[in-house]
């Protein structure tokens, strides 16, 4: 029998308990075999499980992701969770760490209680809304935009996004989808929400690879760099973000809900 340790951390909640985004941290040796690995992030049963393997150097670690059907080339909840582990349990002398994950070096920073993530930030181009986006949201969008691997959907009001209702089955044909409008609160720059039901979540709580577009976008629409914003599924999450050309800066408080051992 092999025992794991495993960490359940809320991503992006505001450090409040039952808010932001929930991810399993296992930290390895080595990485087992793939299908060792996507069968734990199905019985984890949360948007993403992050495995990390120490890389050798200090502060330097392997990092990969897995939701419970596939592995993903980025997630932003998950790193900030699994930076969290190491900087508060496993190595908490550490101010930073790097991970060589998938989509290149990401280092995470901490100050205080606040993570930051230096992710890629996504190009974007303008496309016609798709008939068959429309459908499967049950409500037009003003805009849409490809960026990277994603349909990003711009609303006109907040509202408008909060009372979407996806056909899940019929969006899981279009794509993973990003839903977005300008903020209607004090402190509030911009809403989403994320929904990719192709790749097993139908709709994701906080979505920090979805910022990597949502950031360049705002913050050119708003003419501002840095940004605040709130991700309006049903736990809620809060990020601030920060359009540095190339990159964007992703910040959030992780709060740690249980620990344990996986047996297998």
């Amino acid at each position: 029998m092999t025992v794991l340790d495993l960490y359940e951390v809320e991503a992006f909640g505001a450090g409040l308990p039952f808010r932001g985004n929930p991810a399993a941290v296992v930290p390895l040796d080595a990485f087992l075999p793939d299908t060792a690995l996507q069968a734990i992030a199905a019985a984890n049963n949360l948007a993403e499980t992050a495995y990390l393997v120490p890389g050798g150097r200090v502060g330097h670690y392997a990092l990969r992701w897995f939701t419970p059907t596939v592995e993903v080339p980025l997630c932003g909840h998950a790193t900030l969770a699994a930076a969290f582990v190491i900087m508060t349990i496993l190595a908490p002398e550490l101010p930073s760490v790097t991970f060589d994950s998938a989509s290149g070096l990401l280092a995470v920073t901490r100050s205080g209680d606040v993570l930051t993530l230096d992710f890629p930030a996504n190009r974007r181009e303008a496309m016609p809304v798709p008939a068959a986006l429309t459908a499967a949201l049950g409500a037009a969008p003003v805009e849409c935009w490809r960026s990277g691997h994603f349909l990003m959907a711009v609303f006109e009001r907040a509202g408008d996004v909060a009372a979407l209702d996806p056909d899940f089955r019929a969006l899981a044909k279009v794509g993973e989808v990003i839903a977005t409008a300008p903020g209607d609160e004090p402190g509030v720059d911009f809403v989403s929400r994320f929904f990719a039901p192709s790749a097993g979540i139908d709709e994701d709580p906080v979505t920090g690879s979805a910022h990597c577009s949502l950031t360049p976008y705002w913050a050119e629409r708003l003419a501002r760099r840095r940004l605040e914003a709130r991700q309006i599924s049903a736990r809620g999450g809060f990020l601030s973000v920060e359009d540095r050309g190339g990159r964007v800066a992703i910040s959030g408080q992780c709060r740690l809900y249980l620990d344990g051992h996986i047996h297998i």
